[in-house]
């Protein structure tokens, strides 16, 4: 990698890691640390091509997604304690909906976890979804048509008024 290649990969980094570390912050469960790590080595994996990538993001994006796959296939899922079943009416009720999204969503597998961040989170396209995660548009749809269903069971307070990922519940 030559002086220029490594300055324009630096400035990638600075200035793109805020929203890539979200993201892997999503993909991980909300596990800040192996986000972390998630984000690290896939840049370590675009620093050692990045010479042929054309769309450094994107790159980095799809790698996130294939290791995090790849890592939730290789580990079982680690049960997450419940959540509180009440609002706190000191005006925390916010936080408390996300700490109960996060939990809910940890407790997904990893496929469904997966196609709801892809779909919903980063509103990628169906046929986007399923050319990354290397299946068909119907596997995507059923996938999150289930997987929405499980968010509603595993966290009954995110039900209406409330949305989850844009979709009102039934």
């Amino acid at each position: 990698m030559d002086a220029a290649e490594e300055r324009r990969f630096r400035e990638f980094v600075s200035t793109r890691s805020p929203a890539l570390m979200r993201l892997a912050y999503l993909l991980t469960g909300g596990d800040q640390h192996a986000a972390e790590d998630l984000l690290q080595s896939a840049l370590a994996k675009t620093v050692t091509r990045w010479h042929s990538v054309d769309t450094p993001e994107a790159y980095v994006r799809q790698a996130m997604y294939r290791q995090q796959v790849s890592w939730w296939r290789r580990r079982r899922e680690t049960a997450v304690s419940e959540s509180p079943d009440r609002a706190v009416a000191d005006g925390t009720h916010g936080v408390e909906l996300q700490i109960v999204m996060r939990r809910a969503l940890a407790r997904l597998t990893a496929r469904q976890r997966a196609v709801l961040v892809l779909r919903y989170y980063e509103d990628l396209p169906e046929a986007e979804v399923a050319r990354i995660m290397g299946c068909s548009v119907g596997t995507v749809r059923s996938t999150a048509h289930r997987s929405l269903a499980r968010l509603r069971d595993l966290a009954p307070e995110l039900r209406e008024p409330y949305m989850i990922f844009g979709e009102a519940s039934a």
